[in-house]
């Protein structure tokens, strides 16, 4: 396999100062989970998953629509899909969104208890890697969507930033039960290993930072939780910064109160292993087509790295969104939704040629 095409570093730092920043924003405390999201007005439902892990979902739209299941991306929840979740249900689909296990409301044992280690899908790493969120998206798939929706094969998945990696993993492990995957704003994982520019310097400073905040972090989480400062961060990947509201920053910090919420965010950071992109793509099944739009105004996603992508057969669309950031599914999702609808047509009617000529038409 040659070696995947190397974008502007730059994004690495900015995210992981932004981690930091979040990490240090969150003061120890424990919160309540509500019975209805504030975000989205749908019930908190969830699933039991390796017999004892308990998984936050949401789900809306009618008993018999096509199922999709929408993946967030890294420190956020379920709830960052609060427009999306509307606008597929409203359209036919039965949609669900689910809180990665060690993210949102869903369980975050500690990395090294057995329970942890039981779920764990890369033997010898941390337990919140890309294989054990591929292995929770297929069993989730086919414990309640598919048995909510029996009638129905496959799913679509619909992904947001790292959450793509999760979601390409689980169709190459489980391909038969995917349709295939709309992509929002890819992550080419800055801090994996392979992406750090002149590693044997850096990541040394990296691991340096990551133990810093392992010892000394609680103290600031005590300090300095405030609303206020985390609308700021948020305002760091999105460019239509009017999206960070507060509801926003409600469900996105609520969670992250938790038990055990901040070490798990410590141990993603310190993965830097795993897969990337390209060499997913590179295999990925011909019959399960991928989709791809993304924010020209995104600090983390370099837009010629994913331009770069169309070179993968798989890979049918590639959008660019004109001065949109990190998320354009919540900060333009008058973007997004109408080129996820003409996907999922492609996908149920099978006529590739006309949905990728409406996918270019504005």
């Amino acid at each position: 396999m040659s070696r995947p095409f190397i974008g502007d570093h730059r994004g690495a730092y900015d995210i992981l100062f932004f981690a930091i920043a979040c990490i240090l924003s969150f003061a120890y405390s424990f919160p309540v989970v509500p019975n209805v999201s504030p975000a989205t007005g749908l019930a908190n439902q969830f699933y039991t998953w390796k017999e004892d892990q308990s998984i936050r979902f949401q789900c809306v739209g009618p008993e018999d629509g096509e199922p999709v299941v929408l993946v967030h991306g890294l420190f956020v929840n379920s709830d960052h899909w609060r427009k999306s979740l509307k606008a597929l249900g409203d359209g036919g689909y039965r949609v669900f969104a689910l809180d990665l296990w060690g993210c949102g409301y869903s369980d975050k044992p500690a990395a090294t208890s057995q329970a942890a280690q039981l779920c764990n899908g890369e033997n010898g790493r941390s337990p919140y890697n890309f294989y054990t969120w591929s292995d929770l998206i297929s069993d989730f798939c086919r414990d309640i969507v598919l048995n909510d929706v029996d009638k129905h094969k496959a799913v679509t998945l619909v992904s947001n930033s790292i959450g793509t990696i999760s979601s390409l993993q689980a169709v190459l492990d489980n391909p038969s039960l995917y349709k295939g995957v709309f992509v929002v704003c890819p992550n080419f994982r800055e801090l994996h290993s392979a992406e750090i520019p002149l590693p044997s310097f850096s990541m040394p400073v990296i691991r340096g930072v990551q133990s810093l905040l392992r010892t000394y972090g609680q103290t600031a989480f005590d300090a300095l939780a405030k609303p206020d400062t985390v609308k700021q961060i948020l305002k760091e990947p999105y460019a239509v910064t009017e999206a960070v509201d507060d509801t926003l920053v409600q469900v996105l910090l609520d969670p992250l109160l938790t038990e055990g919420a901040s070490q798990v965010v410590f141990d993603t950071l310190s993965y830097s292993a795993g897969p990337l992109p390209e060499q997913q793509l590179s295999v990925f099944p011909m019959d399960k087509p991928v989709w791809i739009c993304y924010g020209t105004a995104d600090p983390w996603t370099p837009g010629p790295r994913v331009e770069a992508l169309k070179r993968f057969p798989v890979v049918e669309s590639v959008e660019a969104l004109t001065d949109i950031g990190h998320c354009p599914h919540d900060e333009a999702p008058e973007l997004v939704h109408p080129l996820l609808f003409r996907f999922l047509e492609r996908l149920n009617t099978g006529n590739t040629k006309k949905a990728q000529t409406e996918s270019m038409v504005k």
